[in-house]
């Protein structure tokens, strides 16, 4: 059964997956350390699970979240678009992807 990289070592920037984590983090329902490197499908969906349940609370919109949790949202992601950036991720799609 295939394992998640992890967030730190996924190549291809911030994916489903790696947005998932990160929303896991803004929510609390995993430590900002943990990346989930070697999670299985099934670990990663019931996180998802769990984050779309707390999401759908805001209407999965950001800017409808406390204040609190937009904060840590606005960090956690500033946070992880700047290492991926660094990394060579863009998050600009061009014709031949």
């Amino acid at each position: 059964m295939a394992k998640y990289v992890g967030l730190d070592q996924d190549t291809h920037g911030i994916t489903a997956l790696g947005r998932t984590v990160l929303d896991a983090r803004v929510f609390g329902l995993i430590p900002e350390t943990q990346d989930c490197a070697g999670w299985d499908a099934g670990q990663m969906q019931a996180l998802m699970s769990k984050v779309n349940n707390l999401w759908d609370q805001y209407g999965n919109v950001p800017s409808a979240l406390p204040p609190e949790l937009a904060d840590r949202h606005n960090r956690v992601y500033s946070e992880a678009i700047a290492r991926a950036k660094a990394r060579g991720w863009d998050a600009e799609l061009d014709d031949n992807d």
